[in-house]
């Protein structure tokens, strides 16, 4: 909003100069934008009075006048303008006065007549204000009068950008009361006489639409002149905050809502029929406003209508055909309270924004229609004549806005501003806001103004205190702040870590839905009843998972479908398993899972090409279990699976616990859900593989490691695995290293038992081994095997 300081130090005048009056209303919360000066820099100007006006006798556009100045004598000055005559009083540029642009005034001659001045135009002055002549002065203007002094033209305007929420400081009076709280200044209000009624004349009025409109006052004033001139110091109040004069009723709503804040509207009466009806409009209604333009409303916006037809769009614009014009003799005003949210962006919807919407759909003080009528009123008589009627009020006091009572805690109070402002100063300073305070035991109890609608909250009472209070009056306090180390254990393998190794191995990663469909679903976990959606998006996505490889396995049939021959695919997400123990009846485990269908690897001339199997998916499995540093606590046992194929399926077992499945997908699976080709898959356990072995430091032997070859003969069904793990378990402290190197069945070897080839390493870190060590280890871990397997040394 822009305003006149001059205006403003009309109602509170504190001892600051302009810049001191900008940087107080910024650290205060309203920013200034700019200031900027309302006239420009000129000297030896006058108000004089043309006492002679005649035509030049060699120019038909130019007029030789005498003008007084107030001076002994008389100057004669050539003017140019059409609406120079004699007997209106102007501004006169004597000589030596210095205009705008440095333009010195001097004496000359204009087409052989004398001219010592010129007639100044508001352009010529450096004055924001369109006029096709020279400015035609105020009768009661004493002729003499500095220029500058007599309009007041040392003056700056202020520019505040406003917040949302400050709606209050939407007007000279709601600046006034903010800087007087600032200064502790007394505000002083204007004072004008309330016009009695002249005339029994009164409108009926039906609000329809209480909730938007809860308070309508309309008042008939008769005989106006709506022809008379706007008094120049109200033009140039105007101009200063931004609004250009257009006629003395329009130019006096402007000028009480301005300084009230309060938008008004005014009717030509003639033009209604019946009384006034405020209600919402119906759908596709149209309505010319006053800028020309037709709208077709929409039947959330309210209207002031007649009993025929809509006038109005409450609020925001009024219509073309019930404005006043210069024939207009009789007119309506309105002044109303319409709730915010009922105009709240209705403007927008019709590609408008006035002064009017821009403050209703914020805020206007709800008790101040009666005040802003009566100011209205007496403006309109003392510039246009004319005979009052009484007010019409129609009020529907249950949905008017309620004064907010708000409770400030001290506790609270100084832990926000980080400072303790004394309980007198802050009494204070909520009373000069205008709340009505009250003492408690916590702190304090404070009733808003009606003016501020903003106030609801404990912590506004908070930002009240301190911005009046002054942020640059609480002291800086460096933060304190304890640092921590971080909580994050090296052990925790990252996920990130497992998603880089599969995508370094040909991978890449799938995110799939958490809803499934279920009957795909059952396919793959037949035993367990999965949570359905009550409202699912879509009866395909109507259940939750109970495992990754639903959405994998369809993953892969689409990229099949667009002809990719080679498919590797990974998840990381939830499972969801019901579980009435679990909270809220629901176990979610996160899992890791993988896929991988096709070729084994692009085609190439020098790679033969060949399908997946079991082990490339084992081998990508075990790279994973490698990152823990713990692989050898994992193994693989041949297990069951309903979505896996018999005899190529494989649990995931950790210290006695199955923790996940690796497989090849079942074949009527494969042909129920549209697969092609072999796919082989696994899900694990994110919970299993998430925490490594941190590594430890051990001494390195400078003594020579032994190794020791043999061939140990076990029944076919004996797990390789197993007999590794016992000639660990049994090869004491010199035993290093275990590695299975041949497998043999055939020739040599009887039929049902396999021939198992195992590399023993041996090393001390303390000596050098002798052979009788060496022997002794052998023939425990021997032992051990033929105990445990009934294995024997080959031949």
């Amino acid at each position: 909003m822009k305003f006149s300081e001059s205006w403003l130090r009309e109602w509170v005048n504190p001892a600051v100069n302009s810049e001191e009056l900008a940087h107080q209303i910024t650290m205060a919360g309203l920013e200034v934008d700019g200031v900027e000066a309302v006239a420009g820099e000129f000297t030896g100007v006058k108000v004089g009075q043309v006492v002679e006006c005649a035509q030049h006798p060699d120019a038909d556009k130019l007029r030789v006048t005498k003008v007084d100045v107030g001076a002994e004598e008389l100057l004669d000055i050539v003017c140019g303008a059409s609406n120079c005559r004699q007997g209106i009083k102007v501004a006169v540029a004597t000589v030596g006065a210095v205009l705008p642009g440095d333009f010195k005034i001097k004496k000359a001659k204009l087409r052989g007549q004398p001219s010592h001045g010129m007639l100044c135009s508001f352009t010529e002055l450096g004055i924001d204000v369109e006029s096709d002549g020279i400015m035609e002065l105020a009768e009661d203007a004493v002729l003499g009068t500095d220029f500058r002094e007599f309009l007041g033209l040392d003056d700056v305007t202020i520019d505040v950008d406003l917040t949302a929420n400050r709606a209050d400081c939407l007007s000279i009076a709601g600046l006034a009361r903010e800087v007087g709280v600032l200064n502790r200044a007394e505000v002083t209000e204007p004072q004008f006489e309330i016009v009695a009624p002249t005339a029994a004349d009164t409108i009926a009025i039906d609000v329809k639409a209480p909730a938007a409109c809860p308070r309508y006052l309309g008042r008939i004033i008769r005989n106006v002149n709506v022809q008379a001139e706007t008094p120049l110091w109200m033009q140039e109040k105007l101009r200063r905050c931004g609004t250009r004069s257009i006629d003395p009723i329009v130019d006096i709503t402007n000028y009480v809502l301005l300084e009230m804040g309060q938008p008004m509207h005014a009717f030509d009466l003639a033009k209604i029929d019946g009384g006034i009806v405020v209600r919402m409009a119906e759908q596709g209604e149209k309505l010319t406003l006053l800028d020309g333009n037709e709208a077709e409303l929409n039947d959330n916006t309210l209207v002031i209508a007649d009993n025929k037809q809509a006038l109005a769009i409450a609020g925001i614009f009024g219509g073309e055909f019930s404005g006043v014009n210069t024939e207009t003799k009789d007119v309506l005003l309105e002044c109303a309270f319409f709730a915010p949210d009922a105009i709240r962006g209705r403007a927008r919807s019709y590609g408008l924004h006035t002064d009017s919407s821009h403050r209703f759909e914020r805020g206007v003080d709800a008790t101040l229609q009666t005040k802003a009528m009566e100011r209205a009123t007496a403006l309109i008589i003392e510039i246009c004549g004319g005979e009052v009627a009484p007010i019409v009020e129609a009020e529907s006091e249950a949905d008017l806005p309620k004064a907010a009572t708000i409770e400030l805690r001290r506790t609270k109070l100084d832990r926000l501003l980080g400072h303790s402002i004394a309980s007198e100063e802050v009494v204070e300073i909520l009373t000069r806001l205008g709340c009505d305070v009250e003492t408690t035991d916590a702190g304090w109890k404070a009733v808003a103004p009606a003016w501020r609608f903003d106030m609801a909250i404990e912590e506004d009472l908070v930002e009240e205190v301190g911005r009046i209070y002054g942020y640059n009056n609480i002291p800086n306090q460096s933060p304190v702040a304890a640092l921590s180390m971080n909580l994050h254990k090296e052990a925790n393998l990252p996920l990130k870590r497992v998603r880089d190794l599969l995508v370094d191995r040909g991978y890449q990663e799938a995110i799939t839905y958490s809803f499934v469909e279920p009957e795909q679903q059952k396919l793959i976990v037949p035993e367990i009843e999965p949570l359905i959606l009550p409202f699912p998006i879509s009866a395909e996505m109507s259940a939750m998972r109970l495992s990754l490889w639903t959405g994998l396995l369809n993953t892969v049939v689409f990229n099949q479908k667009r002809q990719q021959p080679r498919v590797r695919l990974f998840e990381a997400g939830l499972r969801f398993i019901p579980e009435e123990s679990a909270e809220n009846g629901m176990r979610q485990e996160m899992m890791l899972a993988g896929v991988i269908a096709g070729n084994r690897s692009d085609e190439h001339w020098d790679i033969a090409t060949n399908t997946v199997d079991f082990f490339d998916l084992k081998g990508d499995l075990e790279a994973i279990l490698e990152l823990t540093a713990n692989e050898a606590a994992f193994s693989f046992k041949a297990a069951k699976h309903p979505a896996l194929h018999p005899g190529q399926s494989a649990a995931i077992v950790v210290d006695g616990k199955e923790v996940g499945f690796i497989g090849t997908v079942h074949p009527e699976l494969e042909r129920k859900f549209g697969l092609n080709g072999r796919t082989i898959v696994f899900e694990i356990e994110w919970a299993a593989i998430n925490t490594r072995m941190l590594p430890e430091a051990v001494v390195v032997s400078k003594f020579p490691a032994n190794r020791r070859d043999i061939a140990v003969v076990v029944s076919e069904d004996v797990a390789a695995g197993d007999v590794v793990k016992a000639c660990r378990a049994n090869g004491g402290e010199l035993l290093t290293d275990v590695n299975l190197f041949d497998v043999y069945t055939g020739k040599g070897v009887e039929e049902g038992n396999k021939s198992l080839a195992i590399a023993l390493t041996l090393q001390s870190a303390e000596r050098t081994l002798e052979e009788a060590d060496i022997a002794l280890a052998v023939e425990a871990i021997v032992a051990a095997l033929a105990e445990k397997f009934g294995a024997s040394l080959r031949d």
